[in-house]
């Protein structure tokens, strides 16, 4: 059988369609996750390229990497959760499979940020380097694409 089929199937995704409180609970907590992943890479972005000067990186860093992440794996179960709705219509939707490709973008930014020496010595105090600066103007850019991919998902659907 068809893996978006049995997906569609799935209890918890009929449950998602006949409820009238459930399927808005979950695309609001969609919708609030999208909120603190953005807000605090924007954030974290914003530091690096040079903005909020007098606030250490190594200080605001930290936890917004921290409330980044709890953003990402709640969009992530959120998201999921709701595609398993309409996975069929889903699968074949260009704006969704755009913003997929944009996640998947933005979370290998993430990673070889984190695995580069200039993003660790850059939290340490030392100088933000243009490798890492450009990584966050890439990672804005991203995320926002992100976003407007995902609001694009209805008009194309």
């Amino acid at each position: 059988m068809d893996p978006l089929q049995l997906l569609a199937e799935w209890p918890v995704a009929a449950a998602l369609r006949r409820s009238e409180l459930l399927y808005p609970t979950v695309n609001a907590a969609h919708i609030l996750s999208i909120g603190m992943l953005v807000g605090a890479i924007f954030t974290l972005d914003l530091r690096v390229i040079g903005a909020f000067g007098r606030a250490p990186l190594a200080v605001l860093g930290p936890p917004l990497v921290q409330m980044a992440a709890v953003g990402v794996g709640l969009a992530l179960v959120t998201g999921f959760l709701l595609f398993s709705v309409r996975p069929s219509a889903y699968a074949t939707n260009p704006a969704f499979l755009i913003k997929l490709g944009l996640i998947a973008a933005g979370l290998l930014n993430v990673l070889l940020l984190r695995l580069g020496e200039g993003w660790r010595r850059a939290l340490a105090g030392g100088p933000v380097t243009a490798l890492v600066r450009m990584a966050a103007i890439a990672s804005m850019l991203i995320w926002v694409s992100a976003v407007l991919a995902g609001r694009w998902i209805a008009f194309l659907d």
